[in-house]
């Protein structure tokens, strides 16, 4: 992006100012070099044959056509046809050529590949976007519970909605709102509508609504009527009282799916769950751009399986009932259960038991999780397989703030429930994922999830893994925070001074962080550093970029973020756009890329260039 302003002007005091040269975006030296090896060295023009053959050994566009070619050169000219030293009737010179580069319509994720994982396998084969207290405006214990927050998450694509279902304060209907809290509430019956309205707007595949239920029995039955009367045709209810295997998300497209704990008896006397965890102390967000991914070494005071008491879990010990206290049950709000919930009692090894002849969803909170996968890793994996396994944060992020969501993608977990009322690296790190397949909210599992090796073994994503591939990112430069920001946003003095995180989410021995030099005083830097991340699992591997501005005095200004998964980068030069700290798309900032892959056998054609 070219910049007419030739020069920006500080103002340091009454009689002072600094005043700095605005550089121009200019090409990086390695887009001069493949241009001219790309292009006529007479006309210096790339024609459509040349940049097909750079569609091709550069990009690794392989099916890449000339006819796709140049209805690249014709839509990037007709773009800037207002910057006429661009045109050329027969092709790109190198500022038209690095415009596309940097442009729209050069993405880091091929944007015609939409859905293309198999949707036909059952729905445990598959890692669901999923939310965790989906009413709430904000904190756990004071914010207003709401429909808009659901209404946000699945225009985000989000597929599993959690709602806390509660009596009134005059027993004769019922509220969504987080117990035991000072949490306002809001009608089931509104958030239920809104979920109908908006289920299917963002994606196809079916949304899920856990229920965590608190109501007794004529108040299920009310909400049995409820939920049959607004989702009428599209609510999915079992045949039987039990499933023997999930459906697929290619069968129940654009349909609303119940899971809960069946309501075999319920508590005439059902106190507000306990929650030994102190909500002293801060957990949340310490950085304004939210607090670094929790690493894999684990948290303090895990506890015991059967110890750690949580808020919301809401799969109570299966049958454990005083008989004394019993109630009719409400047939009508049983069968409406697709995807039962349910712990038996026991330690964890009688929870993850596979049962052949049924299928059924664990809670388990991070904790759990966590200390769980120290003895019985393959034994949650193996569970995973059929069954569903959610995971939920634990009680004392009172701040709604979150965990690292790979520690339950590595072992299978489909419903990794975070927090969506915030910001911060666990939600891009969530995002990122979710942008695989075509963001639909599904995305496959990998297949070292879903079968076991020769011997019946599976693999244990901790392990110490050979490496598979290396990714290789170089740098270029950014762009865009001139027309996106304030002059004076980063810093009042001079021009920004920034530098990029760059790094791996993934499983313990993929994942880490590395940055680039800092630029002083530059709107337009270019730093031209290439990083390798050697891959051992590059299945659950993914890209994560932010760009920061170095202030020597406070705390670093935050200027972008974005988080790809790596099994979809398109190989190549690529532009990739930003985003703010709460996922909006930034309207110019971008950085390019380039993205090569190795294996441990040598580097691809690529790397010769």
């Amino acid at each position: 992006m070219s910049n007419t302003n030739p020069k920006q002007t500080f103002k340091v005091c009454f009689c002072f100012r600094r005043r700095f040269k605005l550089t121009l975006s200019e090409a990086p030296d390695e887009i001069k070099s493949l241009f001219d090896h790309y292009s006529d060295n007479n006309t210096k023009i790339m024609t459509v044959d040349h940049l097909h053959r750079f569609l091709i050994e550069v990009q690794k566009q392989e099916k890449a056509t000339k006819e796709e070619a140049q209805a690249i050169i014709d839509n990037t000219l007709h773009e800037f046809k207002h910057l006429n030293h661009l045109f050329h009737r027969k092709g790109f010179n190198i500022e038209a050529f690095f415009k596309y580069l940097f442009g729209d319509r050069n993405p880091p994720l091929n944007p015609t590949l939409k859905v293309h994982h198999d949707m036909t396998a059952p729905l445990s084969h598959y890692f669901i976007y999923t939310g965790h207290n989906s009413y709430l405006t904000g904190n756990q214990l004071s914010s207003d519970c709401s429909d808009v927050p659901i209404i946000q998450a699945l225009h985000n694509g989000v597929r599993v909605i959690e709602l806390d279902i509660w009596p009134n304060s005059t027993k004769d209907d019922v509220n969504v709102l987080h117990g035991g809290t000072l949490t306002t509430p809001v009608e089931l019956i509104k958030c239920l509508r809104s979920i109908k309205e908006h289920a299917f707007i963002a994606s196809e595949y079916p949304v899920v609504i856990t229920l965590e239920d608190h109501l007794t029995p004529d108040l299920q039955a009310k909400v049995a009527k409820m939920v049959t009367e607004t989702f009428g045709d599209i609510l999915f209810t079992p045949g039987s009282e039990c499933l023997k295997e999930f459906p697929s998300p290619e069968s129940l497209k654009k349909r609303i799916i119940i899971s809960t704990k069946p309501p075999k008896e319920y508590l005439a006397v059902k106190d507000v769950k306990d929650n030994n965890d102190s909500v002293s102390g801060k957990t949340g967000d310490e950085e304004a751009w939210g607090k670094e991914v929790q690493d894999f070494k684990g948290t303090e005071n895990k506890g015991d399986f059967n110890d750690v008491k949580e808020e919301d879990d809401d799969d109570d010990d299966i049958d454990d009932v005083d008989p004394t206290k019993r109630q009719d049950t409400a047939p009508e709000y049983k069968r409406l259960i697709a995807i039962h919930a349910g712990k038996p009692k026991g330690g964890i090894l009688e929870c993850l038991k596979v049962d052949p002849d049924k299928v059924r969803r664990l809670s388990l909170s991070e904790q759990q999780l966590e200390k769980a996968a120290e003895e019985y890793a393959k034994e949650i994996i193996r569970f995973t397989q059929r069954n569903i396994l959610r995971v939920y944060p634990k009680g004392i992020r009172v701040d709604s703030s979150n965990y690292n969501p790979m520690i339950g993608w590595m072992y299978g977990a489909q419903m990794v429930a975070l927090n969506m009322q915030g910001y911060g690296r666990s939600l891009w790190v969530m995002s990122g994922m979710f942008r695989a397949n075509g963001g639909c909210g599904y995305v496959k599992k990998p297949d070292f999830l879903l079968k076991a090796h020769p011997h019946d073994e599976l693999l244990d994503p901790k392990a110490k893994l050979p490496v598979k591939s290396i990714l290789k990112v170089t740098v270029y430069m950014g762009d865009g925070w001139y027309y996106d920001f304030r002059p004076t946003h980063f810093d009042a003095y001079s021009p920004p001074d920034f530098y990029v995180r760059v790094g791996i989410a993934g499983v313990p021995a993929d994942t880490i962080m590395k940055k680039t030099e800092t630029l002083e005083d530059n709107w337009i830097p270019s730093w031209n550093k290439q990083f390798d991340f050697p891959l051992t699992v590059p299945e659950l591997a993914l890209l994560r970029l932010e760009v920061h501005e170095y202030d020597m005095s406070e705390k670093d200004d935050f200027a972008g973020q974005t988080c790809l998964p790596v099994s979809e980068l398109q190989r190549g030069i690529r532009a990739v756009p930003l985003h703010s700290r709460k996922g909006e798309k930034y309207k110019s900032v971008k950085l390019l890329l380039c993205e090569r892959y190795a294996n441990k056998m040598g580097f691809d054609a690529s790397q010769s260039l």
